[in-house]
């Protein structure tokens, strides 16, 4: 008989409804932790879950308003004490070139994508830094790293961000004890690739006959379920991550991602060899020269 019995954790985790998020919250309430989840539609998310647990909190907010996050946040440290793990799960893919997308539609990915995550993270901080522990689990994408994909370049800059804001942030928070993880999946078996999670350009232009390749190929993919990952086993490994005592910084989520980062590192080095000559041709002389 097995006597591990895996410390009781509190997680806030937003995009809940669907997806990872959805999938984590299953996981973690079923192996007994308590989960603070939200949702734009939180009868929805009541409705996915199916559970009436006191270790579960349900929350209905708006990521792109402050004070909505922050109540949310207040709501969860009131009912479960304090925060263990918060994620930034949610987000949605915006398709269509760069001279496709409008600024509106581009600001709207960022509002979600980059604000929201802001916004959770700044009203967080504050518990966690009164702790002196907790661990911050950023949702990127391979897109956040690999920026080659035509018709992903909004999305691809949202991402990029996350990276980005997620290495500044754990250099900062590293002084009270708090971790942070940057997750960057590659194709997986949720509704990403759906309607409510994917947005195209309202305007599309008939000289960009690649993103329209691109954006068919994404509806192959979805018609046929032909994702390489599994989402139930993207959840677990997040679960078995924030058990870790040194987390790491960033994970990569699936093969295909693995793949692509590997190449995006590859091409770099090849390119910085290449160039290196012009890159060091640029330093200033000697004053005594």
């Amino acid at each position: 008989m097995e006597h591990h019995v895996k410390a009781q954790q509190v997680w806030f985790i937003t995009g809940a409804s669907k997806g990872f998020g959805l999938e984590l919250v299953k996981q973690l309430l079923q192996q007994g932790h308590q989960v603070a989840a939200t949702s734009r539609d939180v009868a929805q998310l009541q409705a996915v879950v199916a559970t009436d647990a006191a270790s579960f909190l349900p929350l209905a907010v708006d990521l792109s308003t402050e004070a909505s996050v922050r109540h949310a946040i207040a709501a969860a440290v009131q009912q479960f004490g304090r925060l263990d793990v918060v994620v930034n799960n949610a987000g949605y893919g915006q398709l269509g070139s760069l001279e496709e997308v409008s600024d509106v539609e581009a600001r709207e990915n960022f509002d979600v994508n980059v604000f929201g995550t802001l916004n959770v993270i700044r009203q967080a901080m504050p518990y966690l830094r009164q702790q002196q522990r907790g661990h911050l689990i950023n949702f990127s994408s391979i897109a956040g790293i690999q920026g080659g994909f035509p018709g992903w370049g909004v999305y691809c800059a949202t991402k990029f961000a996350v990276e980005g804001l997620s290495e500044a942030l754990a250099a900062e928070v590293a002084p009270f004890g708090v971790k942070v993880t940057v997750v960057a999946p590659g194709y997986f078996r949720t509704n990403f690739l759906q309607s409510g999670s994917l947005k195209l350009a309202s305007d599309q232009l008939v000289d960009y006959q690649l993103v329209r390749d691109n954006e068919a190929y994404h509806d192959q993919v979805r018609q046929a379920n032909s994702q390489l990952g599994d989402p139930a086993k993207g959840a677990a490994a997040l679960i078995q991550l924030a058990a870790a005592p040194n987390p790491p910084l960033h994970l990569l989520l699936g093969a295909d991602a693995y793949d692509m980062a590997e190449a995006k590192i590859q091409h770099l080095e090849d390119e910085m060899a290449h160039w290196k000559d012009r890159s060091l041709a640029t330093a200033a002389e000697s004053a005594d020269a």
